[in-house]
Formats: C-alpha cells, structure tokens, sequence
C-alpha cells in the first residue's frame, strides 16, 4: 500500500462516509423486531419458549442496549484510542502522513457511530418504555489486548494493540453485515448497521494495509514473537463469557418461577461456541491474516496451524 492509495481513501471519506451523506434514522413503531432472534439464542431455548414466551420484547431490547453499549466501548474505548494515537504520530509504530490522516477519519468515524448508537439507544428507551439494565463496562476486545501485551516485551505492545485492532474491525465488518441483512428487524435498525457496515468496510481495509505495512518492516524475532501471542489473543477475544454473564442477568429480572429460572440459567450455561477452527469467526479472522501478510509467515502459520482448514494450506 502506498501514499497515493491513502490520498484515494481521503477522497472516499469525503464522498462516502456516512457523518457526511446520512440523515437522522428515526425508530419504527412496528411489529418487527429490534434485534435479530438468531442472535439471542435465550428467545429460542425450549424453557424459554414453553414458559415464558411473553418475555421476548423485554430480552430483545436488553439485548440491543448490550450491542449498542458493546459498539460505543468498542469504538470510543479501543478503536478511538489507536486511531488517535497513530493520528498524532504518538504511536510506536511509525506511519507515514498520508496514513495518520486518513487514521483521524476513522477517529471522526467511530465517534459518529457512538453518537448515533446513544441516540438509538434513547430512541428505544422512549419508545418501549423499557430502561436498560446494568451494562457491561468493557467487551471481550478490552480483556483480549492487554492479555496478549503481558506476553510479548514491551517495546511491541503497540504492534499488539495494532493487530488486535485490526483482527477486530476485520471481524466485525462480517458481523453487521448479516445484521443489516435481516429482513425480521425494524428498518431503521437494518439501515443504523448498513450506514455502520458502509464505513467499517473502509476502516477493515486501513487497518489491514497498517498492519501489512508494519509487518514488512518487522523483525524476524519479533514476528516470531507476536505469532506466540496471536492464539493467547484469540482465546480472550473469541470468549462468551460476557455474553453468557449478560443473559444470566437477563434470566434474574424475568418474572417467572424458580425452577424455569434454573432451567433457563442451565440452557445458557450450556450456550458456547469451542474456539476451533469452526468457531464462526475464524474464517474472517484467518482471511484478515492472509490479507495483512501474516499467516504467509511460517512462525505465523505455525502457531495458527490449530485454525486453519485440515489441508493446512496458509494460502
């Protein structure tokens, strides 16, 4: 990647990002739903749809409040903060110009989606009457980072903050990508994740060309010791732990009887995705470190050997 294709983003942020095109979505009084059943499996456990179905609405915004509250984390607490730091050349890693500019459009960017995210928020607040529990105060992102940090020498903790970054913005592209595609959800919320999905597949590409750009310049010993941390990172960032601890929340405030709620706890206890090479991210996690020029490193294949497909080709 070179200084003219970041001149090239420039120009798309002017004509593409959505803080500059989108009007204000306003949410729908309708029967659709405001969050995707297939990503709430508590709605659709058979305790939950034999005692107490009633409960849905209640379990659907809560959990929306969670995403909302896990995107404003997520790109105030962690993106924001690389984002800016690299802006104003405080990163260890240096960048070019060109790159640090077009690093403070997704510093603009992802506080626009925090801001528009409050606003849903508020939004479905006023419109279900139904205020949010207690939210989570970080996201798996926040515990993975500095876990992998503690395994690598201090002078590439930035380089880990980087590709933990990276591996996130890459991942989640695909994630609100099958969101905006729902047809069962509210318009408007459809629309909230495709203006999110149009800027996020800008911001997965600039991060991959930093982290391709960096690792052509990095040392073979600390290549070498970054693919040791790239497994400790994903078993922290892959985790459901919070999402498991979110719905056993939700399971404590419904009105219903001891023994559902024991049963209910059971089946969310029993709610997990193993981090293999079938855990449903891995293949966007893996396409990120082709892309970037990781996994074409043998240290780097090596130590992800247990993701990747049974052929074990990198390529």
């Amino acid at each position: 990647m070179t200084a003219a294709d970041y001149r090239s983003f420039a120009t798309d942020w002017e004509q593409q990002a959505t803080i500059r095109t989108r009007p204000r979505r306003l949410l729908e009084d309708d029967d659709k739903l405001i969050y995707p059943l297939c990503r709430q499996p508590l709605v659709l456990s058979a305790g939950f749809l034999e005692h107490c179905p009633q409960w849905r609405e209640f379990v659907l915004v809560q959990t929306f409040y969670k995403f909302i509250n896990d995107v404003v984390i997520f790109e105030t607490e962690i993106v924001d903060k690389t984002a800016r730091s690299i802006a104003k050349n405080r990163f260890s890693i240096p960048f070019p110009v060109a790159c640090r500019y077009a690093a403070m459009t997704v510093v603009v960017d992802e506080d626009y989606h925090a801001l528009v995210a409050l606003d849903f928020m508020q939004q479905t607040q006023e419109k279900t009457g139904i205020a949010p529990l207690a939210l989570p105060a970080a996201i798996e992102l926040s515990r993975a980072i500095p876990s992998a940090q503690a395994h690598v020498p201090a002078h590439l903790r930035d380089a880990v903050e980087l590709i933990g970054v990276a591996i996130a913005e890459n991942t989640v592209t695909h994630d609100v990508a099958a969101f905006a595609k729902d047809d069962s959800v509210k318009q408007s919320v459809r629309g909230l994740m495709a203006d999110h999905l149009a800027d996020e597949g800008r911001h997965a590409s600039f991060w991959t060309g930093l982290v391709r750009l960096y690792w052509q310049t990095a040392s073979e010993a600390d290549r070498h010791c970054l693919a040791q941390m790239l497994p400790i990172f994903l078993q922290h960032y892959l985790t459901n732990d919070l999402q498991r601890d979110f719905d056993l929340l939700l399971i404590d405030h419904l009105d219903i009887s001891p023994s559902v709620r024991e049963a209910l706890r059971v089946e969310v206890n029993a709610l997990a995705f193993p981090i293999t090479r079938q855990h449903p991210l891995i293949s966007n996690i893996m396409g990120f470190l082709r892309r970037s020029g990781l996994l074409q490193t043998p240290c780097v294949a090596q130590a992800m050997s247990a993701y990747l497909p049974v052929s074990g080709s990198p390529s």
